[in-house]
């Protein structure tokens, strides 16, 4: 079974970088094809897809959040990490990091982390 754990701070000031990182334990994130995303849920609101690295190593960003975020990966270590710069009180969120086959839905053969609170203070 794949775990995914999700590592970062908690609480981020405003116009900060957010960072966070997504350990997998067990299966390789560069082998067959999955879309190892990263999603969050603001209080109150839905779920929002911020963007996702393939297992190819190709990336794909939310429009609405394209020019503050990046994703990239650590092959060695099987991890894959969300930047989101400029923060502000609106990016205060739970942060996901999944396992998915289908972009922008959650399936059952899918994977998700726990989930990390993050704060941002203004």
């Amino acid at each position: 079974q794949v775990q995914l754990r999700e590592s970062g701070p908690g609480l981020v000031k405003a116009s900060q970088t957010l960072s966070l990182t997504c350990t997998v334990s067990t299966g390789d994130i560069t082998t067959s094809y999955y879309y190892w995303s990263w999603i969050r849920q603001p209080p109150g609101k839905g779920q929002e897809w911020i963007g996702y690295i393939a297992s190819s190593g190709s990336t794909y960003y939310n429009p609405s959040l394209k020019s503050r975020t990046s994703i990239f990966r650590d092959t060695s270590k099987n991890q894959f990490t969300l930047q989101l710069s400029s923060v502000t009180p609106e990016d205060t969120a739970v942060y996901y990091c999944a396992r998915v086959h289908r972009w922008g839905s959650a399936g059952p053969d899918d994977y998700w982390g726990r989930g990390t609170q993050v704060t941002v203070s203004s």
